[in-house]
């Protein structure tokens, strides 16, 4: 099944870039093909680098994150999957992602926020989260839709200071002007919409997952509680909105439209779903 929704939103997400492009008449529908081209290449096959540098993260050996390895080989074994490779990144925002064309092809980027205000059980709940994502195969709808969005809001930038209306009609005009100035408003936002329909159902299926193979919600419900509290002091210096959905919190709280179009479930809801399986188990 996300085969299939992977292949929907490379179309999906295809067409959009070409009509962004054909805005600015038959040159800009002709950059806009080409750019689809190429960006559904880079997506599929190079989707999780492109994330991977966006966090800065380099990949750590056993000797440099023992636990986080012990944890990773805990829950590969548990998820029946291969060992994903470890990144750390040098964000001091609390969070982790997943990213990757398929299990065997994985990484698990975890940030120095988390590291530096969660206990092992609540570690261990997170990995847990991102390990689900890996095992149900979310990583490659979220790196293409990443990657993606990320074209799509370039496109509708380099569509106004270089385009400012269609080239083929004479002259510029003031309404191609405003045309381009919506496009660039609009262009963000559209890839945010596109982020939010991918990720939150994912994000709840995520969060059971892991809960029921760790076996303790609770860790994750309390893990959840420190990054939104951790989120909303730091937020990340480093994310960019095109990777936002991909982390276990919104780590752009409170300075993009993220903070107002969520791609993300409520917190509160999340957590008290963690705690409703804590009372039934």
């Amino acid at each position: 099944m996300n085969w299939f929704k992977t292949f929907f939103w490379m179309i999906a997400l295809s067409v959009i870039l070409v009509l962004v492009g054909s805005l600015f008449g038959r040159g800009g529908l002709i950059i806009g093909l080409g750019i689809a081209l190429v960006t559904n290449g880079l997506a599929y096959f190079t989707g999780d680098k492109i994330a991977i540098a966006a966090a800065q993260a380099k990949e750590v050996g056993p000797a440099e994150a023992p636990e986080l390895h012990r944890l990773a080989d805990r829950l590969a074994a548990q998820y029946g999957v291969p060992k994903p490779r470890v990144y750390i990144s040098p964000d001091p925002n609390p969070n982790a992602f997943a990213t990757g064309r398929n299990p065997r092809h994985a990484s698990i980027v975890v940030n120095q926020g988390l590291l530096r205000i969660l206990d092992p059980e609540e570690v261990y709940g997170v990995l847990a989260h991102e390990f689900a994502h890996v095992r149900n195969r979310d990583i490659l709808i979220s790196s293409v839709v990443a990657v993606m969005a990320a074209a799509i809001t370039f496109l509708a930038q380099m569509g106004f200071f270089f385009g400012g209306g269609s080239r083929d009609q004479q002259g510029s005009s003031p309404l191609g002007l405003v045309g381009g100035l919506l496009l660039l408003i609009l262009g963000p936002i559209a890839a945010l919409l596109i982020q939010l329909a991918v990720s939150r159902s994912r994000e709840y299926e995520a969060d059971h997952t892991g809960a029921e193979v760790s076996h303790d919600p609770l860790a994750l419900a309390s893990a959840l509680r420190k990054l939104q509290r951790g989120s909303e002091v730091v937020p990340s210096p480093i994310a960019q909105p095109a990777f936002a959905h991909l982390y276990i919190v919104n780590p752009l709280s409170g300075q993009t439209l993220g903070s107002l179009f969520s791609t993300h479930p409520p917190l509160e809801k999340r957590i008290q779903r963690l705690e409703e399986m804590a009372r039934q188990r």
